[in-house]
């Protein structure tokens, strides 16, 4: 295993996920400032820690493990947790966790064959409206005359398309494999 800087960074994440959870239930609306600002410094680091380790050479294969760890763990609680206050859709996070634990079994079971499957333009888009929403809902309040609750399900309305729809074009990619033999 290597410590790379890159690689704390990602860990650094995980550990975010619990003081997430615990400034969420801290009492509103400090827990909309607090989790809000938790959860831009988790996502700040998915940024920094990738161009990191493309910066200065240090993606390594335990890098490449941690860091959809880190990111599936830090928005999955997220969004249960937005879920449990009644801030987002149960529907469109069910659609959302069952993409993100699908196409992680897809990719492993590619990964077995020796097969890597790139992350699309489209997945990161998916990614970017997906964290933004998170956001919003976070901060579930009004500024500057914008209900970040409201531009919150809007986008978690378009991150749920985009990813319905870059798991589509994932499984398509993938679908020459499922003929093949075991």
């Amino acid at each position: 295993m290597n410590w790379t800087l890159s690689n704390r960074i990602t860990a650094i994440r995980i550990v975010l996920v619990p003081v997430l959870v615990l400034a969420f239930y801290l009492p509103t609306p400090l827990s909309y400032y607090t989790s809000g600002l938790v959860f831009a410094i988790a996502a700040f680091s998915d940024l920094l820690d990738g161009y990191l380790a493309r910066k200065r050479d240090e993606v390594t294969a335990f890098g490449r493990f941690l860091d959809p760890v880190a990111d599936k763990l830090l928005v999955t609680v997220a969004l249960i947790l937005l879920v449990d206050a009644g801030f987002a859709a149960t529907a469109l996070v069910v659609v959302l966790i069952s993409r993100e634990i699908i196409i992680a079994g897809l990719r492993e079971w590619l990964a077995e064959r020796n097969i890597i499957v790139h992350v699309s333009q489209l997945g990161k888009w998916k990614t970017v409206s997906q964290m933004l929403a998170i956001e919003g809902l976070l901060l579930h309040e009004t500024f500057f005359g914008i209900s970040m609750h409201n531009a919150g399900t809007i986008l978690l309305w378009i991150a749920t398309v985009l990813s319905l729809w870059s798991a589509y074009e994932y499984i398509k990619g993938a679908y020459p494999e499922f003929h093949k033999g075991s």
